[in-house]
């Protein structure tokens, strides 16, 4: 846990970019403001924290799920988010499916690239070994012809 209440404030680089994000353009906020808004965001993920953690708890678990802060989300009165997390959760979750099949059809396609110039590198050997047999061959039937 952190030792001073000032480590516990988000990035003063985020807050302000979810704060012009927020606001329409043209319109300027106090650094008062903005550290007022900090500490109010730092305070929130605290207690949606400590509210998430709760039903981890109760359901034995050590490690907090997004199940268990939709349902933080609720008890702290603010059911209007649970959609939209539940939506930005499934988008995120699709987008993770999509980076994984994508990786492991590059691994595929790697390992048949790989394969490929295995075999073809086998086959030069093959084709190696047959002209030295047959350069053999030749000399001995020359050696033999003498």
């Amino acid at each position: 846990m952190a030792e001073r209440p000032e480590d516990l404030n988000l990035p003063n680089a985020v807050i302000t970019r979810i704060i012009k994000e927020a606001l329409p353009d043209g319109v300027n906020i106090s650094k008062e403001a903005r550290s007022a808004i900090s500490r109010a965001a730092s305070v929130f993920v605290l207690y949606a924290t400590s509210c998430a953690n709760n039903f981890a708890m109760k359901g034995k678990r050590k490690t907090l799920n997004a199940s268990d802060v939709l349902s933080a989300m609720e008890e702290m009165e603010f059911q209007r988010f649970v959609t939209p997390l539940k939506e930005a959760l499934e988008a995120y979750r699709r987008e993770q499916k999509g980076k994984k099949e994508a990786s492991e059809q590059k691994k595929k396609d790697k390992d048949k690239k790989t394969d490929s110039e295995e075999q073809d590198k086998s086959r030069e050997e093959d084709d190696e070994d047959e002209e030295r047999l047959e350069e053999e061959e030749q000399n001995e039937e020359e050696e033999v012809d003498n």
